[in-house]
Formats: structure tokens, sequence, C-alpha cells
């Protein structure tokens, strides 16, 4: 029952986030797809050739469902790529991925990590969440995540759950 609860709680604060940061090429990318002026496959081209608004792209078409069929592996494959390359957008959406269990095994000690490490490269709005999260998260986790976290920015974001 606390865990329902939690996720409803978390569910209401994720519906009012905004992107604190420059989205520009995203927002630009995503009217263009909503417009059917871009379409998939032009953004899995670009997104293949690394193209981080892409990348972040696609992980919100998928994850939310938006003209394809809703995909949340999908969604936390192109959110990984994004993220990989310091996008502080996907490692919140892949904080979000993980708490909720969405595309992946629900964990929130690489969910804390995500948005600890969206955080420290500028995301602001992640840190309610952080503190929402922590309260479900014992103090072992809470150091694990912090390890995990320091550890995957040693490593430029790749191979870090």
């Amino acid at each position: 029952m606390k865990n329902i609860l939690y996720t409803i709680i978390l569910s209401f604060l994720f519906s009012f986030s905004v992107f604190s940061y420059d989205t520009t090429k995203f927002k630009a990318l995503i009217d263009a797809y909503r417009a059917g002026e871009t379409g998939i496959k032009e953004l899995k081209i670009l997104a293949e050739r690394g193209d981080v608004a892409a990348q972040l792209t696609l992980g919100f078409v998928y994850n939310r469902g938006m003209d394809v069929a809703q995909d949340y592996q999908e969604a936390v494959k192109w959110y990984h790529l994004a993220a990989e390359q310091e996008d502080e957008a996907a490692q919140y959406e892949l904080g979000y991925m993980y708490v909720y269990g969405e595309g992946v095994i629900q964990d929130y000690v690489l969910g804390y990590m995500w948005w600890n490490i969206a955080v420290s490269n500028g995301y602001e709005d992640a840190k309610k969440y952080i503190d929402f999260v922590e309260s479900m998260m014992t103090p072992e986790q809470l150091a694990e995540a912090e390890k995990l976290a320091r550890e995957c920015i040693k490593k430029n974001y790749k191979d870090c759950g």
C-alpha cells in the first residue's frame, strides 16, 4: 500500500515537471514530428548518427506512444544514448524510468543515481524527486546510489546501469 501511495504522489509531481535547460533543438524536433514534417525514420537516422536531441526525442516519442506503439524499453534505449552524451533531460528521464520500472526493472538506487547526475549537470527539477525517492530508500541504498553516480561520472556516463 505504501508503494502505491508513493507511486501516486510521484506521478502527480512528475505531471508538473518542465525542462529546465535549453531545449530549442528538442522542441523543434518534437514540433516537426507532431506536424508530420519529421518522421520516425528521420529521427532514427539522426539519432543513430549520435544526435543527442534526436535521441532524446525518440525516447520521448516511445515513452509516450506518440504516433508509435508505446515502448518503454525502446524509450530507455534512446534515453541511455542521450544520457551518455551528458544530456541532463535524458538522465532525468532515465531516473523516472527506473523509479517507476518502465522498460526496466524498478530500481530506486538507479533512479536516484540518474536524478543525482541530472542535478549535477544542471537539471534542477530533479532535486524534488531525489528528496522524494530518498524517503523510500535505506541508508545503504542511498550510499550505493551516490557511489554509482560518482562512478558513472568518472566513466563519462558510459555503462551506468
